[in-house]
């Protein structure tokens, strides 16, 4: 019973781990490339507008559906690592 308990909550902290790193390269690239360093961004071409407006318009959603493949490889990887693969 105490090895369960101790596997789940291992279990739900690799989880966390996981979605807590999504987040923050979700928030990095839609926040900070698209408003924060667009300045910094602004000199850099990028299919005839500059980087920054690029991450803005299109980056950031990109970003998001590779996070959700990434999270979705990475969980299966971690369903199998605890035994709870399908």
């Amino acid at each position: 019973m105490a090895d369960d308990k101790s596997n789940a909550t291992a279990y739900w902290k690799a989880n966390l781990r996981l979605i807590t790193g999504c987040m923050i390269v979700w928030a990095f690239v839609s926040y900070g490339c698209a408003i924060l360093f667009r300045p910094l961004l602004s000199g850099i071409p990028v299919g005839g507008t500059d980087l920054g407006f690029w991450f803005a318009q299109q980056g950031s959603i990109l970003t998001f559906i590779v996070l959700i493949f990434f999270y979705a490889w990475k969980m299966n990887r971690l369903d199998k690592q605890f035994g709870l693969g399908e």
